[in-house]
């Protein structure tokens, strides 16, 4: 993009149409940030839509998430590839946060977290994924979804009914034996 050669595309017109947070996060994933990035609007909906199936995700399964804990003869174990997916995802984006500041990684790690949870969306509606795992699931998603889409991330945030704001909650830690 050139202001000289006029192909400057102002990212006030993308908010208008995709939102802040797709257009902040699609600049994130397009490029690394020590390169130029190639604006694409056809990028910005591909976000925005992305965005629109995480809140569709956990609209659907905040209230397994909210529900309180039953006793039950269940183990973990119905949601154990969901839950190493998981902290596979929470160690790749903490150790790009330590050093890297590569964010087209961890976005797209988001995005192959949300792919999988998807994946297993019929052991879930089945109710084969314990209640504690798909709230770890969808808590953890928000929390690593928030430096990147800061505004869905708080509203999702309140639908799980977690207390004070999503942006001050501690970062997730991954278990290494998991990850």
């Amino acid at each position: 993009m050139s202001k000289s050669k006029g192909n400057v595309v102002s990212p006030d017109d993308m908010v208008a149409r995709y939102g802040a947070d797709a257009t902040r996060m699609y600049a994130l994933f397009a490029a690394p940030p020590d390169r130029d990035l190639d604006w694409q609007e056809d990028g910005v909906a591909g976000v925005s839509r992305f965005l629109a199936r995480v809140w569709r995700l956990v609209m659907k399964y905040a209230p397994v998430a909210a529900a309180p804990p039953q006793s039950s003869s269940k183990t973990l174990s119905g949601g154990a590839p969901l839950l190493r997916k998981l902290h596979q995802t929470i160690a790749k984006i903490t150790l790009d946060f330590e050093g890297r500041w590569h964010f087209n990684t961890c976005v797209a790690a988001i995005m192959e977290l949300v792919n999988d949870i998807q994946a297993a969306d019929a052991q879930l509606a089945a109710g084969e994924v314990p209640a504690p795992v798909v709230r770890e699931l969808l808590r953890t998603l928000v929390l690593l979804l928030a430096p990147f889409a800061p505004y869905l991330a708080a509203e999702l945030w309140q639908e799980l009914g977690e207390p004070g704001a999503v942006l001050r909650a501690p970062w997730p830690e991954f278990d290494p034996q998991l990850a």
